[in-house]
This record gives C-alpha cells, sequence and structure tokens, in this order.
C-alpha cells in the first residue's frame, strides 16, 4: 500500500512539473489526437468491434481489420475500446481531443478569447471562435 502511494505521489511531481513519466500501466496515458485531424492506429490483431465512449469528442472507423482511423471532433476527453472477436480487449485507452498549438495565436479582450488558427493566414478557429 505505501509503495503505491509512494508511486501516485512520484507520478503527480513528475506532472505538476510537466515530465511525461506515464506508462501504460499506470492507468494515466492518454493517446491524443488533434481537433479535426486523423490519427492512424495500427494493431497487432485483427479487431472485431469499436467502441468510442463520446463520438462527438472522437470518432474512430475501420480502415481494414488491424487499422483504425482516429478523428478528433472537439476538445475534451473519451475513451476508446477495441476488441477481437473472442471480446477481449485489444486496446483500452483514454483519448484526449487538443488543439494543434503549434499554428494558434490567442486574444484575450477582457472576458472574451479568440483562438486564431495561422496556417497560412490567421483566421478565426472554426470551433472555438470567442468564448467567454
Amino acid at each position: 500500500m505505501r509503495g503505491h502511494f509512494i508511486k501516485s505521489c512520484l507520478a503527480l511531481t513528475f506532472a505538476l512539473c510537466g515530465v511525461g513519466a506515464a506508462s501504460a500501466s499506470d492507468g494515466d496515458a492518454m493517446l491524443t489526437v488533434y481537433m479535426n485531424q486523423a490519427r492512424v492506429l495500427k494493431l497487432d490483431r485483427p479487431v472485431s468491434k469499436v467502441i468510442v465512449g463520446n463520438s462527438d469528442v472522437a470518432d474512430a472507423t475501420v480502415a481494414d481489420s488491424k487499422t483504425i482511423v482516429l478523428t478528433g471532433h472537439a476538445f475534451g476527453t473519451t475513451n476508446l475500446v477495441l476488441l477481437d472477436a473472442d471480446g477481449n480487449a485489444i486496446f483500452d485507452e483514454r483519448i484526449l481531443v487538443s488543439i494543434d498549438e503549434d499554428n494558434t495565436v490567442r486574444v484575450f479582450r477582457q472576458t472574451d478569447r479568440t483562438v486564431l488558427s495561422c496556417t497560412p493566414n490567421c483566421e478565426t478557429h472554426a470551433e472555438t471562435g470567442t468564448t467567454k
């Protein structure tokens, strides 16, 4: 019990310091996909069933029996579960959908926030616009 507590404290410390120390056994690992972009997942065995926790956040499409295409739709988290023909989990992970920060600019005016996508010209981001 004490070892688990120490491991949890270390994971929290690394997370607060911005150091990526999570492993698959920690249960904290997340697969990241950017909003309005796709990510290909290659599997080592055929998938029979695809389950997405919240399809408003992300969507998964079967390209072939061993290839899944994950697409981010809205900011947030959900989970993705892939099962084989016997109902065994091939993949069971949390999914984080976020914006690609590399080409964005945020403009703050009092309580209003606008996110501009600057690729190549700066335009209001389709999903974020102005929020309060």
